[in-house]
């Protein structure tokens, strides 16, 4: 079988974004980047179903600039095989992603596509469930463990209440939440063999997809700064406090 899974360049994790003057987005000018944490953890996922025999190659792919192939060698070096960029300077919203997966999907005929439930800079969690219904494929999303099991995956996902385990019938979509796994490191010897791993550059007009967007940002600003708290005695004086802020009557 073979799985199929999505990767995105994004602002490191552990940079604090910050917004241009003119409000028109979020400034990248020297920031490090990386590849999605939850991306990572949908290829880690990949590479251990393979390691227990459950599949017999892993193809990432990545929609972005050229400096995403940095983010796709990353993939290659965790174990990934082979890598396909698909070239767009231009942000690409989350629908036309789903549309470039998806025919990407009906080129290489993966078993499961494994991706990560949101990307951590628009925070849109769509492209997975977008993805399903363009491809009417079964879809199991926050996915804290993953079993194949013959020509089924069994997909435990976290729900408001708990835990909630699916059955779906392969080929299926599948994305990953926090709680599915650690991320391994590549070795140093895994990241000088990912250079010689192929890597095939597309882009959207290959696959007769538009990317053209479909919103406008209006507006990008950071959120207003918290204020200073108020220790108060007692309830009595708790509750004239909130009457002075006009919050009951």
């Amino acid at each position: 079988m073979k799985i199929l899974v999505p990767v995105k360049r994004v602002i490191d994790y552990n940079v604090k974004p910050r917004v241009k003057m003119d409000g028109t987005g979020v400034d990248l000018t020297n920031v490090k980047m990386s590849m999605n944490p939850f991306d990572e953890i949908a290829v880690e996922e990949a590479i251990r179903l393979r390691e227990k025999g459950a599949a017999s190659e892993i193809v990432v792919v990545s929609v972005g600039p050229q400096k995403a192939q940095d983010t796709l060698r990353t993939a290659l070096a965790m174990g990934a095989d082979r890598a396909i960029l698909i070239l767009s300077e231009q942000e690409v919203e989350p629908l036309g992603v789903a549309k470039l997966l998806k025919a990407v999907m009906d080129e290489e005929q993966p078993g499961i596509v494994l991706l990560g439930k949101q990307a951590i800079d628009d925070d849109s969690n769509q492209t997975g469930q977008m993805l399903a219904a363009l491809s009417g494929r079964p879809q199991g999303t926050f996915a804290s463990k993953v079993e194949v099991k013959g020509d089924k995956v069994e997909v435990t996902r976290e729900v408001d209440g708990g835990l909630e385990t699916v059955s779906l019938t392969l080929p299926a979509i599948v994305t990953t939440d926090l709680r599915l796994n650690e991320p391994r490191y590549a070795s140093l010897p895994n990241i000088m063999k990912a250079k010689t791993k192929p890597m095939a550059t597309k882009s959207p007009a290959d696959y007769g997809v538009d990317i053209a967007p479909r919103l406008t940002i209006l507006k990008v600003e950071e959120p207003a700064k918290r204020q200073a708290g108020v220790k108060l005695g007692s309830v009595d004086e708790l509750v004239a406090k909130i009457k002075d802020l006009g919050v009951v009557a």
